[in-house]
């Protein structure tokens, strides 16, 4: 039998993405709020799991991982004229994304703090509209493959954006701010 303890902490962030992931699923099976599934939690998710967890890897792998099994869920179902899985068009990119995300939070969010917080969640939305966007653009038959082409696709996303932006500014506000609030009453949910 092992003697490592469970960290409390690293359970607690955990358990809040997957809530989040989880509301995530609500809001796309629900008919009367259908609305709310285009304000996505993932960039939300990424930058929470990669500003609490300690490490290279679980900053990485446990937000990914609540994308990825909610997207089984969600394209196997809901969505599963879209594609098989998680296989739907363009989620190498979308996955690709929310990596680079993962990885820009850890590097802004070094300290938590509202300014940071803020730079961190402008930069997720800027790399999810470029990098997701790239992949529509590249090979496409709607948009011409030229610079013109490009900023004609980028523009046509500014809508998803801006919602992906809300999202991800009320998220973040609601997930930060509860881990906060819960590290001030519960010790054992502090940085060691």
């Amino acid at each position: 039998m092992s003697n490592s303890k469970i960290n409390p902490r690293n359970t607690v962030v955990l358990l809040m993405i997957i809530v989040i992931a989880a509301i995530r699923l609500f809001n796309n099976f629900s008919t009367n709020i259908s609305v709310l599934a285009n304000y996505s939690p993932l960039a939300a998710m990424a930058l929470f799991g990669s500003a609490y967890f300690k490490g290279n890897v679980r900053p990485l792998l446990f937000p990914l991982m609540a994308i990825f099994i909610s997207d089984v869920v969600l394209f196997t179902t809901v969505y599963k004229d879209y594609g098989n899985g998680f296989l739907y068009d363009g989620w190498v990119w979308v996955y690709g994304a929310f990596l680079v995300i993962a990885v820009s939070a850890k590097l802004i969010i070094r300290k938590i703090s509202v300014p940071r917080i803020a730079a961190a969640v402008i930069t997720a939305v800027l790399i999810h509209w470029l990098v997701t966007d790239f992949g529509v653009w590249l090979g496409s038959k709607t948009y011409a493959q030229t610079w013109s082409g490009f900023m004609a696709c980028l523009a046509a996303a500014i809508p998803f954006e801006l919602r992906l932006l809300t999202a991800t500014i009320i998220y973040s506000t609601i997930m930060f701010g509860i881990f906060e609030l819960m590290q001030r009453k519960y010790v054992a949910l502090k940085a060691m």
